[in-house]
């Protein structure tokens, strides 16, 4: 008997999906229309409502209401689990998640986060000879306001999203060249390229990023020792001034406003792109394009509205490479290099002696360039150890075993010279 009873309660299951989680959202079908601020999104969600009281005749209203309740939490699911830069990152935050779900989707508590709701249905289809009605409607969700709700429930880290002792990554806003101009000019003489800048740091700093701003022009002074430090590399600005300063990471980004006529009116549409690069190892960690509506308005607001469309999902994936590499320590770009006093044997034996000594100070190191005179690497180290670059530089300079001894060119934030030199 026993065993029959558990047979149709799975198959009760089965029909009824819902049944089983009746706090959860069913459908998470969703889509992000756009970052109406830096605050927050606006989302196209499914919901599905059923009856399971009334299988044969459901009532439409209880259609109506049960398919809007899913729709609701499909939403907020999707700014926190949902798409290709969730809230919720790593396994840690989801496995701590799972143990608040249910008390977390309750309709009163989803209702905290939705700040607008479309007075209109975007489709609305009945389906299963009408035992079910899908229904997709449009929602803005305050992802700061979650994110608070999930500080509070200790899912994600107080103040931030990534480690305390060392906080938010440094960023900073470069245009990209345009005609060999360096980038504080564009930003000098470029309204547009300026506009860009602004809307960016904005961002930024309504997320707790701390900013750094290259409109200073005592900066591009130090792009000539740092190009001939970096003998070999490209002509890169962007990576330059970035690395010159010490951001962890730099965000480059292009504006372009097309023109055209629509009877007796003119219309533009913006278009931005926006990438965020590592800049220890200029390597890529996000490219995203943004795109305004076309109509008749001033340069500055479709150039916002664009940017506004491209900007959230790049600052996501900052934050998610942020998270992962902090798991190794804090990570510098270091470049030693060797006085051509020293033969090429005693070079090479200086380089060895100062990689053994890499080791003693690194919680992990990875070599980029090894050649007779020059030793290019990276290096993650301990935040509580070495709690800035000039910590790193004394260490080396005391316990430096090979000959010569260790001398400094430059040390910024995130970039430090060495040379070895003569006794």
């Amino acid at each position: 008997m026993l065993k029959h009873i558990l047979k149709l309660f799975s198959l009760i299951l089965l029909i009824h999906p819902v049944f089983a989680d009746n706090d959860l959202p069913f459908s998470r079908q969703a889509v992000l229309v756009e970052s109406t601020s830096p605050t927050v999104v606006m989302i196209r969600a499914t919901g599905i409502g059923t009856d399971p009281k009334h299988k044969r005749r459901p009532k439409s209203d209880i259609l109506d209401k049960n398919a809007n309740t899913d729709a609701k939490r499909t939403a907020v699911w999707f700014v926190l689990s949902g798409g290709t830069d969730p809230m919720l990152q790593t396994d840690e935050e989801k496995a701590s998640f799972e143990k608040i779900k249910t008390e977390f989707y309750k309709l009163d508590n989803i209702k905290k986060f939705i700040t607008w709701e479309a007075q209109y249905y975007d489709k609305r289809i009945k389906t299963d000879q009408g035992k079910k009605l899908k229904i997709e409607k449009t929602y803005k969700i305050n992802k700061e306001i979650l994110r608070e709700y999930l500080v509070d429930k200790k899912i994600l880290q107080k103040g931030s999203v990534v480690a305390l002792s060392v906080g938010m990554p440094s960023v900073m806003v470069i245009p990209e060249k345009i005609n060999g101009m360096a980038p504080i000019e564009i930003l000098k003489t470029n309204v547009n390229y300026k506009k860009g800048a602004e809307v960016i740091e904005s961002y930024l700093t309504a997320r707790k990023f701390e900013v750094i701003v290259p409109e200073q022009q005592q900066i591009l002074q130090e792009l000539s020792s740092t190009q001939f430090a970096l003998q070999g590399s490209e002509d890169d600005y962007s990576y330059l001034l970035a690395l010159s300063i010490g951001s962890d990471v730099y965000i480059t980004y292009n504006v372009n406003i097309t023109t055209r006529k629509i009877g007796s009116s003119t219309v533009k549409k913006a278009v931005v792109g926006c990438r965020a690069f590592e800049t220890t190892t200029s390597r890529l960690l996000g490219t995203e394009t943004g795109y305004s509506e076309e109509r008749t308005s001033a340069d500055g607001v479709l150039i916002e509205e664009a940017m506004n469309d491209g900007i959230d999902k790049v600052l996501s994936r900052i934050l998610a490479y942020w998270k992962k590499d902090l798991e190794q320590g804090i990570q510098y770009k270091l470049l030693l290099t060797v006085s051509d006093f020293f033969d090429i044997d005693e070079a090479e034996e200086n380089i060895f002696s100062f990689g053994d000594l890499v080791k003693e100070f690194t919680i992990n190191y990875k070599e980029n360039v090894v050649s007779d005179y020059t030793y290019d690497l990276q290096i993650w180290v301990d935040s509580e150890k070495y709690r800035s670059s000039t910590d790193i530089y004394r260490f080396c300079k005391k316990n430096y075993k090979g000959y010569g001894k260790i001398k400094r060119v430059s040390i910024s934030r995130k970039l430090i010279l060495l040379d070895i030199v003569e006794e």
